[in-house]
């Protein structure tokens, strides 16, 4: 039986020129190599290398294994990958962070098709905004963290995050029912209502560009809430089409703000490929947010 790492010894040698060379490729020590080519002649009982002057090249014998041996291990490579495939699909976890409004909307479509394909891997949740969710990611702690940006925010600094773009949400003035005006400026005097810290600096941010500094009397990163104060009359406030979709309050009325969008994207860390059952949470996560949202 032949040996595999010596067959990957032959075709480094075939495919990088020399010892040292394939020595350098593998990361084993040149004395390491021709250990592997002097066992592997042996073990055929052919010769497979001829010295030619300081260095080596192939017999005839030698080139036509080493061909044999890139195919040899090309389908062992397949065949590692498909069996990662199988059981990465078939056991283990997928960890996801997700902001409050996800997990009220598309986040549960997600998860339930997933868990259909997939009864066999368990799907965990973890509430978290995306500065905190995606401190999560680098730190290992979950595998896929839903993100969000707004359209007038610097893009954030990936530092070896991957993302996949979702859906781009609509962001909403709401104010109580009956209560004229669709415009930022047209609220300048009234309290306001924010959330999370993100939230917060974007709604600072469009209120100084349309003229004024906002009375911020309430914070609160719960979007249930934040319609009731609106309704009870205690503050006006900005939602994403997410927050809307997931609970709409009907004292409230909404007005899209033109030019004001949010786009969420799943992130996760690290270079390709991405573990079987993450790719396929990414899929779902996708088709769950393939529909346009409807309008609040």
């Amino acid at each position: 039986m032949l040996d595999v790492t010596r067959l990957r010894v032959l075709a480094a040698v075939n495919r990088h020129g020399s010892v040292t060379a394939a020595a350098r490729a593998l990361r084993y020590a040149q004395p390491s190599v021709s250990h592997h080519l002097a066992r592997l002649e042996a073990e055929t009982g052919t010769r497979l290398v001829q010295r030619v002057g300081r260095g080596v090249r192939l017999t005839d014998a030698g080139r036509m294994l080493a061909e044999r041996a890139e195919e040899i291990l090309g389908r062992l490579e397949a065949a590692e990958e498909e069996l990662a495939a199988h059981a990465g699909l078939h056991a283990g976890r997928v960890r996801l962070a997700a902001f409050p409004s996800a997990l009220g909307t598309f986040v549960p479509r997600a998860a339930a098709a997933f868990t259909a394909a997939h009864p066999g891997v368990e799907l965990r949740f973890t509430e978290a905004e995306p500065p905190d969710a995606a401190r999560l990611l680098r730190s290992g702690e979950v595998d896929i963290a839903l993100l969000f940006g707004y359209s007038d925010t610097p893009p954030a600094d990936d530092d070896g995050l991957r993302r996949t773009p979702l859906l781009t949400e609509p962001i909403y003035l709401v104010t109580p029912a009956g209560l004229a005006g669709d415009r930022l400026a047209d609220h300048a005097t009234r309290r306001w209502i924010s959330g999370c810290e993100r939230c917060r600096t974007h709604l600072l941010r469009s209120c100084q560009a349309a003229g004024f500094t906002p009375d911020i009397a309430f914070t609160t990163d719960d979007y249930v809430a934040v319609q009731a104060l609106v309704a009870a009359g205690l503050g006006v406030t900005t939602l994403p089409g997410l927050a809307l979709a997931a609970q709409r309050n009907p004292a409230v009325r909404t007005a899209r703000l033109p030019g004001q969008e949010r786009a969420i994207s799943a992130a996760v860390h690290g270079e390709p490929p991405d573990p079987p059952a993450v790719a396929a949470l990414l899929d779902h996560l996708a088709d769950a947010t393939a529909a346009p949202l409807p309008p609040p």
